[in-house]
């Protein structure tokens, strides 16, 4: 029988403690998708006991771990959590931490920590970790595409600048944003900074308007007839962005006929100016903006299709919101009551147009002739409110201008107001109050109605 010296015991030993370890890693993951089913798997290797094993999550830029699961060998013999085998004496575990369904709140860093019993105390535990960072990416939730400063005038004088704004929200990481025009992708030059003239973009104020349709200002009357016969004169087109005519070069009529176009031509194709920018919001995802700018030409610009188109990796096909820029035209106008009595309230709507129209118009009404029941010159609103009507604004005519940057449009309608036996003829004042003798006889009885109860 051989016997084993104790110099081959020691290395024998010596050899046994320097083969006890420990290494860890997680297998790294791909972004995950809001709403996805993920596994984080840690990864370790030991010819040791094994001890415990914890998975944190890392919050606050590693100031706080929170403990999301933990395994201690001391109180628990179940394994079912970890996989293993045996290779050239050693074991290789894998732990799992399943999270079912992902929310962007667990987007961030996590940390798998394990450990053995070390072989020389059998006692001391030796620890090693992991980590990993869950990439949790969101699609945008909602996209629209609106007009900057709406309502605003029409102008036929002065070019204008015109800004679509595409805004996209709920999305993580930032998503690319890009517009096309009928389908075709737009080129446009970067625009770090607001652009130049949006003082411009303001809405203004209707020209004002006390006379009928039928009369033109003798300059334009006098510049038809010269240029009868001959072609249009082609002005040059706006430069930059904020291009305004000549005040002096051109007259304003007092009144417009019908429909207004504008009177200058752009013989270039427009210059497109783009802007984006993207806001964090408190819930992990941002809201991205994008901003379409050029100068406007009601003539070529009329019922053209624009579209604002979103990309983003959690995406799987472009999302898009698309609008058609319209004049208005066509204006639906509803009367109520429909047989409008002396003191009455008489409410004129407009109810809608022939067609969509966007941007959304700017209405005005004015009174053909005169101003207003309440004295003012006109009333901005799609909603016109005449208290207690007086006989005198039986036939009065009314006008409601309709207008957004490509096109301006006038409707007209007429009141009639017709008697209300309850109000005697010529009883009422200006403002549809009952006066004279009613009135007397009413301060009376209420006169007599003190004294009886008085006495």
């Amino acid at each position: 029988m051989r016997t084993i010296s104790p110099l081959c015991l020691l290395l024998w030993d010596l050899l046994d403690l320097a083969l006890a370890y420990l290494t860890v890693s997680i297998e790294p993951l791909p972004p995950v998708v809001v709403g996805d089913a993920v596994t984080l798997k840690c990864n370790f290797k030991t010819d040791g006991k094994m001890r415990e094993i914890v998975w944190y999550r890392v919050t606050d830029g590693g100031t706080i771990k929170q403990k999301i699961f933990t395994f201690d060998a001391m109180f628990s013999t179940n394994f079912s959590h970890m996989e293993n085998y045996r290779k050239r004496e050693d074991l290789v575990y894998q732990s799992t931490v399943r999270l079912p369904e992902v929310r962007i709140s667990d987007n961030g860093p996590y940390e798998c920590h394990v450990g053995i019993y070390d072989r020389a105390t059998r006692e001391k535990v030796v620890l090693a970790s992991g980590n990993i960072f869950l990439n949790v990416m969101a699609p945008p939730t909602s996209i629209s595409v609106l007009a900057a400063d709406t309502p605003a005038p029409f102008s036929r004088y002065q070019a204008q600048n015109f800004t679509l704004v595409c805004v996209v929200s709920g999305g993580k990481p930032a998503p690319l944003v890009y517009f096309k025009r009928d389908g075709e992708p737009i080129e446009a030059t970067p625009l770090p900074e607001p652009p130049v003239g949006t003082g411009n973009w303001a809405p203004r104020n209707l020209l004002h308007r006390d006379l009928d349709d039928t009369k033109v200002p003798k300059s334009l009357a006098a510049e038809g007839e010269v240029g009868a016969g001959q072609p249009p004169a082609t002005l040059d087109p706006p430069r930059g962005l904020a291009a305004e005519r000549d005040p002096v070069t051109e007259t304003i009529p007092e009144t417009v006929v019908s429909r207004e176009f504008p009177r200058w031509v752009h013989v270039a194709e427009p210059i497109y100016y783009f802007r984006h920018t993207h806001a964090p919001v408190s819930d992990g995802t941002v809201e991205a903006r994008a901003t379409l700018t050029w100068t406007l030409n009601p003539q070529i610009d009329n019922e053209a299709l624009f579209s604002c188109e979103v990309k983003h990796p959690a995406l799987s096909m472009p999302m898009q919101s698309e609008v058609t820029l319209v004049a208005p035209k066509g204006p639906k106008i509803t009367m109520t009551p429909t047989r409008a009595r002396v003191g009455d309230t008489v409410r004129i709507l407009v109810q809608g147009f022939q067609n969509e129209v966007f941007p959304e118009p700017l209405f005005t009404w004015t009174r053909v002739g005169s101003r207003l029941l309440d004295g003012s010159a006109e009333h901005d609103g799609k909603e016109l409110v005449l208290e207690r009507v007086p006989a005198e604004l039986n036939g009065s005519m009314y006008r409601c201008t309709a207008q957004n940057p490509l096109g301006s449009t006038d409707t007209h309608t007429r009141l009639i107001v017709f008697e209300n036996p309850n109000i005697p003829r010529g009883t009422e004042d200006s403002n549809g109050s009952v006066t004279g003798h009613c009135g007397f006889r009413l301060v009376l009885a209420l006169t007599l109605t003190v004294i009886l109860e008085l006495t």
